[in-house]
This record gives structure tokens, sequence and C-alpha cells, in this order.
């Protein structure tokens, strides 16, 4: 005959360490019936074997398990039964960690153009190098958003939809001999000035460069890790100008080259 019913029986495997152990050893006892090794059981599921006994003794008296004779044993209906409402439980809780919890942690952030609340479908685009967020539903991708913002504050959103519709940037890039072949001095200010306006940012590699660039009374965006975030910035859209030594030319194009990203190369003579 059953025990008389205990309130943790009835709290889930996450609830309660006892009948985390229960699951377990019900769940190993259902696939290895009818002959069932103790020291099996505890090895898989890493606990001792008196430990073990002392459950399935547990489990014969709550009528889960049936003993069949030394070492036999199967699983009741009501062990069946048992075992499917904790794996229900189970079901439920990865369902939300999955659909709910991880999707707001894998959520992307955006700019919102327009008050936006929380649950709102959006149309999504790219301008100046950002994501963007509206409520205009005009547009090849959308996303919901995760969180509430105003215009101008960061929104974070997911489940994207469709593709998001933007031309990569390009990147001209200017090549400045070394000081040993006359360096900074072979740039012409005013032409590296004009190139630079038509330009969404300005880059610099090596000293001469930044000399060309002080020079043109210019002041650049990127100074530090200019081949990882000029590469980076076309794929967001932005054209570049990059003035660059020429020692160090190669190792910018081939990172434009692996990201596929179209450049031109100018020698500073010839701007």
């Amino acid at each position: 005959m059953a025990p008389d019913a205990d309130p943790e029986e009835e709290q889930s495997v996450l609830q309660s360490k006892r009948n985390a152990t229960r699951y377990q050893i019900l769940s190993e006892i259902a696939e290895r019936q009818p002959a069932v090794s103790q020291q099996e059981i505890a090895d898989e599921i890493g606990v001792t074997a008196q430990a073990v006994s002392d459950y399935l003794q547990d489990l014969v008296e709550r009528d889960y398990v049936r003993k069949l004779g030394r070492g036999r044993y199967e699983v009741t209906k009501e062990g069946v039964d048992w075992l499917i409402s904790r794996t229900e439980d189970l079901r439920e809780y990865v369902t939300h960690v999955s659909e709910e919890v991880i999707g707001q942690v894998d959520a992307e952030t955006a700019i919102a153009d327009d008050p936006i609340e929380e649950g709102q479908t959006v149309t999504m685009s790219m301008r100046d190098g950002v994501m963007r967020a509206s409520t205009d539903g005009d547009g090849s991708a959308t996303a919901v958003a995760v969180t509430s913002a105003e215009p101008g504050q960061d929104v974070g959103v997911t489940d994207f939809e469709g593709v998001l519709d933007y031309e990569l940037g390009t990147v001209t890039v200017v090549s400045v001999p070394r000081v040993a072949k006359n360096g900074s001095s072979t740039v012409a200010p005013a032409a590296l000035a004009d190139h630079a306006g038509t330009h969404d940012l300005l880059a610099v590699s090596g000293t001469e460069s930044l000399v060309a660039c002080i020079e043109a009374d210019l002041d650049p965006d990127i100074r530090f890790g200019s081949a990882e975030a000029v590469t980076e910035a076309a794929t967001k859209g932005l054209t570049v100008l990059l003035v660059v030594v020429t020692d160090e030319l190669s190792r910018h194009t081939d990172r434009l080259r692996d990201g596929n990203i179209g450049y031109e190369v100018v020698d500073a003579a010839d701007l």
C-alpha cells in the first residue's frame, strides 16, 4: 500500500532534489527492467548503491515499482504516470527557457526611431552603420521588441524575419610611403581633405598617415585596430577613407577581401 502523500512529492524535479533522484532512478529502472543492477544505476546517476537500494524500497512502497524477485523490478502504471507528469513539468520549463528566456538573452540592440512598446512588431533598417527599429510596416525585415523605448533610445529586438536590406560600404585606401621615402610630404593636404569629405569615416594606420591627416586639418575617426574596424564599418554600410602606410597596406586589404568588401587603392601621389 502506498504511504500517505507528502507535500514534497507533488513538487517538480526542479524544486525537490529527492524527486529529481526518484525521477532518475525510476527512468533507469524503466530502461533496464526487468533485470536491474543497483550498482549500474548508482554509477549512472552518481549516487551510492545503498542510496539506490533505499530509493527502490521507497518506490516499491509508493506502488511506483513492483518487485518481481531478486534484482528484478518493473515500473507500474502509477510509476509511469508519475514519470510522465514530471516529464511534462520539465518540458514546459525547457520550452519557457528556450523560447522566452534565451530569446531575450540573444536579443539584438537597435535604436528606436519611434515610440516602441515591448512585444510590438517593428520594421528593421540599417542607417549610419547602426540598426534601427521603427513602427513603419514598410520594410524587408521585421523583429519583435523585447523592451520598450522612446525615439533615440536603445531597444532590444528578437525573432527576426526577412533580410535586412542594405548595401555594404566601400573603402578607398590611400597608400602613404614611409618617412624614408618622403612620408607625409607626398600627400596633398587639400586633395586628402576633399576625399575625406566624400566618405562617412576616416581611418589611419601609421604615423606618416596620421601626420598627413593632421596637415589636412582632419581628425581621424579610427586610429587603432584599423584593419578590423574599417572592415566592420564597411559591413555596416559605411564608406571609409583609409590612409595607411605602404608596409601596412596588405594587412588591411587582406582583411577587406576576407570580408568581401569592395575597395580601391590610390597612391598618395595620385590624389
